[in-house]
């Protein structure tokens, strides 16, 4: 698999990386294993988790296969820490919070380092000069070799992005957020920051949440995460007749191009400007291993045209000149 420098820094990773939000809730561990080794053997290098994936049951799986069954050298490991099981407070960005979850991360994960260690989500309650600080401890103390952050709007994200260059500080490798034909808002802003600050993009569910492999066109499959009490919720908002529209477009062109709608979709969001690596998760090998053939497909000019017209989000205002509107 190729591989691409994530934003402007020295490191390295598969222009796809292995999502692992479900290891150790609906993967199990025989699947997880199966996962793991498929991405393994295509050269795929970047696995994405987080401290509450499973309530870090996700870290600790991931852990435990690292010791049997893919060298941890041969890994790229991110991880995230912020996010909180509270319902009063969904993000912790203290420094206090943030360094005592990167041990607790380094200790499921069975390792001394993560390679790329990010901030879950933007916490409105602590300063952002100390959330980053943390980072900074991080990769200093050799328990993180890049930082980056998730989740981050705009404005967010170029105000981390500066302060971390403004010192003598460690310079953000990546942003990691959703991305995909059925979710285009980190155009907006998001995206035009990160280019401008060498951050690069690892666009999440960039497959729609499962919506653009085109399984829901006639229904919920039952075993689809549509119909899992837990994640119904995730994929909903991706139903409706907009979205049907754009899944329709992708069908239209995976059938002229011998190809299948995820494969379309997929190679759609891996070759936008900005973008490093979409992180894609499955609940199955075979799943997976169909993702990771999108390797030998490159969209057509043309196609590409289409989808982006068809998908196409409204930015006006303050987005494009404000004479020409």
């Amino acid at each position: 698999m190729e591989q691409r420098h994530l934003g402007r820094t020295g490191l390295r990773v598969s222009r796809i990386g292995l999502g692992t939000l479900t290891w150790g809730r609906d993967t199990d561990e025989h699947d997880a294993a199966e996962q793991l080794k498929a991405f393994w053997d295509a050269g795929g290098t970047l696995v994405d988790t987080a401290d509450v994936y499973g309530g870090g049951e996700a870290e600790y799986l991931l852990g435990r296969l690292m010791e049997r069954l893919v060298p941890r050298h041969d890994l790229v490991l991110s991880t995230k820490a912020g996010s909180v099981a509270d319902p009063d407070r969904r993000t912790d960005g203290s420094r206090g919070h943030l360094l005592a979850a990167l041990d607790a991360s380094l200790a499921r994960l069975g390792t001394d380092h993560v390679d790329l260690w990010q901030l879950h989500a933007f916490d409105p309650y602590t300063p952002l000069e100390e959330s980053l600080q943390a980072l900074d401890i991080a990769v200093r103390s050799g328990r993180a070799r890049y930082a980056g952050v998730a989740n981050f709007c705009g404005w967010q994200l170029a105000k981390a992005g500066t302060w971390q260059l403004a010192g003598d500080r460690t310079r953000l490798a990546g942003a990691q957020l959703e991305y995909s034909l059925l979710q285009r808002g980190v155009e907006r802003e998001v995206l035009p920051a990160a280019l401008d600050l060498g951050i690069g993009l690892l666009p999440s569910s960039p497959l729609g949440r499962g919506v653009l492999t085109g399984k829901y066109r006639s229904g919920t499959p039952t075993d689809s995460r549509g119909a899992s009490g837990t994640m119904a919720p995730f994929v909903e908002p991706y139903l409706d007749e907009p979205a049907s529209r754009i899944v329709e477009a992708v069908a239209t062109a995976a059938d002229g191009l011998a190809t299948t709608p995820l494969k379309v979709a997929l190679a759609w969001v891996r070759d936008r400007p900005g973008v490093t690596a979409p992180i894609v998760g499955a609940r199955t090998a075979r799943q997976l291993t169909a993702a990771l053939s999108v390797e030998s497909l490159s969209l057509p000019d043309e196609i590409c045209r289409a989808l982006d017209d068809v998908s196409a989000p409204v930015h006006r205002y303050p987005d494009h000149d404000w004479s020409t509107l």
